[in-house]
């Protein structure tokens, strides 16, 4: 099997993805068009839906947030060598844990005093369920993405027992908490604008978001400007060599994935303190699997992953607007779209590359 063609730098990380992504919207644009309808004013109103308004721009930036903390969580595993399909378990987790501070602290502390507790309790919880994957991983060779799938259901069947069974609120049906106390609430973005003079419309936009560039920013000098982020990076590209310059690979797989379960674990953030306000079944949404999606096509970067999920989130939100005027196209056809870009920016991500190494090394000789 013949190596990857190499590509200057900028079309690597920026034109590759671009011509990946615009053959996923052609292919879908074919399928709308069998269907019936317009692909150019299907994507008109997925774009108008996404970005048309300031309620959809809050909608998207909402569904954005889950996907880089996932997409985080993904990339950070996969500098190690390590592809974690677990972050949806590790999120669903990791939200039970600020979802418990959540119902202790929320009208008993300050807002300042319950959300770093909430964060530090997240992040623990979604690394505590990586744990044992990482520690069968690095210390009994078990595979991780065996492991880290089984995790999955194991989360959510632990989800499932623990609303039905303990912590549903007393005299309902339905599988979910009590409301938190209005201290363990974070702010909605049109309040915190409105709090300087700024008129947004209202959306589960909130506070959240601010923490995900945070972890964003975080996660870059982490990798890339500390002596462990080095120590990673070698383990996940040469173990052997790893080994020979002194660093433990086992050790580097099992905080890695640590880290990877505790930037998952703030999706509960989101979903839970700055949305539902309670915790409820199955509240990752899928999140932890589209995070996969977001990390490849954003090279598994900081930068690439916030512009990924904000693509994710736009199809998520535009989705919702294409199915209500378009009856023809509905959310499973977005989940299509999603399969579409995930297909030419994963699996075929290689498909264009050999004609733009001719293209340019043509542009060379010239």
């Amino acid at each position: 099997m013949s190596a990857p063609q190499k590509l200057p730098r900028w079309a690597e990380l920026g034109l590759l993805p671009l011509i990946n992504l615009a053959a996923a919207l052609l292919l879908s644009g074919l399928v709308v068009k069998i269907l019936g309808e317009s692909p150019w004013a299907a994507f008109k109103l997925l774009a108008s839906g996404a970005f048309g308004t300031q309620e959809g721009i809050g909608y998207t930036l909402y569904y954005a947030t889950n996907f880089i903390f996932t997409g985080l969580g993904v990339a950070v595993a996969y500098h190690a060598g390590l592809f974690n399909i677990g972050c949806e378990g590790q999120a669903y987790i990791g939200g039970l844990g600020s979802g418990l501070i959540a119902l202790w602290l929320g009208d008993r502390a300050p807002f300042f005093v319950v959300l770093p507790i909430a964060i530090v309790a997240g992040a623990a919880f979604g690394a505590a369920w990586a744990l044992i994957p990482a520690w069968l991983q690095a210390r009994r060779g078990s595979h991780i993405v065996i492991t880290t799938i089984m995790f999955n259901f194991i989360a959510a069947s632990l989800m499932t027992y623990l609303l039905v069974n303990v912590l549903i609120k007393p005299g309902q049906q339905s599988p979910e908490s009590r409301e938190f106390g209005p201290q363990a609430m974070l702010p909605a973005a049109h309040e915190l604008f409105a709090k300087i003079g700024i008129t947004f419309s209202p959306s589960p936009l909130n506070l959240a978001f601010a923490i995900a560039l945070l972890a964003s920013a975080l996660v870059w000098v982490l990798v890339w400007r500390t002596r462990w982020g080095y120590a990673l990076r070698v383990v996940g590209q040469n173990p052997s060599a790893a080994v020979y310059a002194g660093i433990s690979p086992s050790r580097i797989i099992i905080q890695a994935m640590l880290l990877s379960g505790a930037l998952a674990g703030g999706l509960g953030l989101n979903e839970l303190l700055g949305s539902q306000h309670r915790i409820l079944i199955d509240f990752p949404g899928g999140a932890g699997f589209v995070g996969i999606a977001v990390a490849l096509m954003g090279r598994n970067h900081p930068i690439g992953i916030l512009v990924s999920a904000v693509l994710f989130g736009a199809l998520a939100q535009g989705g919702a607007q294409l199915a209500f005027d378009m009856p023809k196209i509905n959310r499973d056809m977005v989940v299509v779209i999603q399969g579409l870009v995930i297909l030419f920016c994963g699996a075929l991500e290689n498909v264009f590359r050999a004609p733009l190494a001719l293209l340019f090394r043509a542009k060379g000789e010239k």
